[in-house]
């Protein structure tokens, strides 16, 4: 049995330790706001945090997080998270998502960078493209997905 702790609730499940986190969020726990996109950790759209820092599920096996706290874009902006609601305030502002596949890794990827940033720090342009250069937008946002970002870092001052 695997203990995973997601969402702030405890989950047993009978799976191979192997398998990517991503797959027992979708199949075994029906959480399917991550998506898969590459299956290589090279696109961004599986990114879950993991202890508070952005990974990604579609290679992490449940092994490596098996009693680590686990939040999914199900959850980002649960319980008053400021930095999750100030996120999602931003992408609705800037109207990032277009075709959407991307925005939940997106999401996740800017919430773990703003939360690791000391407080009231605003990112420079370059700051926020490198912390989000593991993700792929395929209908090209970029523009809006680190004016958003911005954004939110000015909200959270």
């Amino acid at each position: 049995m695997t203990q995973l702790h997601v969402n702030g609730r405890e989950h047993q499940l009978d799976i191979d330790p192997g398998t990517p986190v991503l797959w027992a969020l979708r199949d075994n726990l029906g959480l399917c706001g991550s998506k898969f996109g590459c299956g290589a950790a090279l696109c961004g759209a599986c990114t879950v945090h993991v202890d508070g820092q952005a990974i990604r599920s579609c290679v992490t096996p449940v092994s490596a997080v098996e009693g680590k706290p686990i939040t999914t874009i199900e959850a980002v902006t649960a319980g008053g998270d400021r930095v999750g609601d100030a996120v999602h305030a931003a992408w609705v502002k800037h109207d990032v998502a277009q075709c959407g596949y991307c925005q939940s890794g997106q999401i996740m990827s800017a919430t773990a960078f703003l939360k690791s940033l000391p407080k009231g720090k605003q990112p420079s342009a370059a700051e926020i493209d490198a912390a989000m250069a593991g993700n792929i937008c395929r209908c090209g946002t970029y523009a809006r997905i680190r004016a958003a970002v911005a954004d939110a870092a000015r909200a959270l001052a």
